[in-house]
């Protein structure tokens, strides 16, 4: 592995590096930084863990001028991400007089004139907020050398291609430009070819798909009885801190319930949420006042806490690469780390081709434990607490009267047996999960 100073890289950003221990380029470093110190443009295929923010950070301050106006920017498709970008950027910076400021949405925008009245060269930002400093005239980019788009296919799911055509065009033509994404969907790769000129592309080796480091498993199991493991695995959990990563913000605040009231110090992260206790969770957890995070993808997307040490996909994600971007944030910068992903009935499917494309054996713990697989009827497909029944005629369960008769279905208060009754002639499903 090729080392920073190799690289070429100045000694002031070597002092801020060697302080963090970083001494030797991770391949997306040592293939990026050349290509963007020669003002080439690169569009970066990676997922999270592979270091990639340092191949951006890097190069920008090895060209950026202090106290000469903001001449990098980096857009991120979220706050948490932005934030650990600003971070990251001024341990790096710490040696170089070079100062970063973040903008997003939520934070009050006295604090944010404040700091830009303070001078900055970077501004690492989400795209509707830098918008609205843009049309306030609080932020010029006319002086912008380099601009980098980080997760770009998460931005471009989140609705926020316009807005990026619309910052970009506030920016000079001749820079240096950078696209780093997980994936390579056509709204990315037309963006790419509208905005970057000649870019070397360096794309993610399959190799990688193993996220060396990570100890893989999975469990098979029926939705209802998910929680159940999960309180088991974070138990056993001695080496660090526990990420659990749910599909939906019901779900994030039913399990982060559900473990408090079993006596986990935890904290939540979800879309709903308020921008305030959104950070005061992540201060807690990065302190290691919290042992456990349960978060959905897109809000989890910026956190990067060394002592993760347990991974567990509570609920198995829609897209392939997105288990590479949640189980990466275990096994941080060449560390150890486990991930467990617990695969209900209807999940089989999407998880098998999760399983195609990792490049590392899994650990089955369904033959490990002695837990047999027992698919229900195709016509009773599990999903999330109850079976949705894909029939049309009516199917009892051995508990009801085939009759249908109200005093056998329903007890005393007007609860249906299996399903709760609400009163006003619906049925309301149980929380099994």
């Amino acid at each position: 592995m090729t080392t920073f100073e190799e690289l070429g890289i100045k000694k002031p950003i070597l002092e801020g590096l060697e302080e963090m221990s970083f001494k030797k380029a991770f391949p997306i470093q040592e293939a990026a930084i050349p290509v963007l110190l020669s003002g080439n443009d690169v569009i970066g295929q990676a997922h999270t863990g592979t270091g990639k923010t340092a191949a951006f950070a890097l190069s920008i301050l090895q060209n950026v001028t202090p106290k000469n106006g903001i001449q990098g920017l980096i857009l991120a498709p979220t706050r948490e991400l932005a934030i650990q970008i600003t971070n990251e950027m001024r341990k790096f910076a710490k040696y170089t007089g070079i100062k970063a400021a973040t903008i997003y949405g939520g934070q009050g925008m006295q604090i944010q004139f404040d700091a830009l009245r303070g001078g900055v060269e970077i501004v690492v930002a989400t795209p509707g907020r830098l918008i609205d400093h843009i049309k306030r005239g609080s932020i010029k980019l006319d002086k912008v050398k380099y601009a980098v788009l980080d997760e770009a296919d998460t931005m471009l799911d989140m609705g926020f291609i316009d807005d990026i055509k619309f910052i970009l065009g506030r920016t000079p033509k001749e820079k240096v430009m950078s696209v780093f994404s997980a994936t390579m969907p056509p709204g990315i790769v037309h963006l790419c070819e509208q905005y970057l000129r000649r870019p070397k592309e360096i794309l993610l080796d399959e190799d990688e798909l193993s996220i060396e480091g990570i100890d893989q498993s999975f469990l098979t199991i029926r939705d209802r009885d998910k929680s159940k493991y999960l309180i088991d695995f974070i138990t056993e959990n001695k080496q660090g801190q526990t990420i659990v990563f749910c599909s939906t913000k019901q779900r994030t605040r039913l399990m982060a319930s559900i473990l408090y009231r079993r006596n986990f110090n935890v904290v939540a992260i979800e879309g709903d949420m308020s921008q305030h206790k959104r950070e005061k969770s992540m201060s807690r957890f990065k302190r290691g006042l919290a042992d456990v995070l349960v978060a959905t993808d897109v809000a989890a997307r910026g956190i990067d806490v060394p002592e993760v040490a347990l991974v567990i996909n509570f609920d198995v994600p829609r897209q392939e690469l997105i288990y590479f971007h949640r189980i990466g944030r275990t096994a941080r910068a060449g560390g150890k780390g486990k991930a467990i992903t617990l695969v209900s009935y209807s999940s089989i499917g999407i998880f098998e081709q999760i399983r195609k494309i990792t490049k590392v054996e899994m650990t089955d713990l369904n033959k490990k434990m002695g837990i047999e697989i027992n698919v229900p009827d195709p016509l009773k497909i599990e999903e999330g607490p109850r079976f949705v029944r894909h029939t049309s005629k009516p199917r009892y369960s051995s508990k009801f009267s085939r009759s249908g008769s109200t005093s056998s279905r329903f007890g005393r208060e007007g609860r249906f047996r299996g399903r709760r009754y609400n009163g006003k002639g619906q049925h309301r499903p149980r929380n099994n999960w």
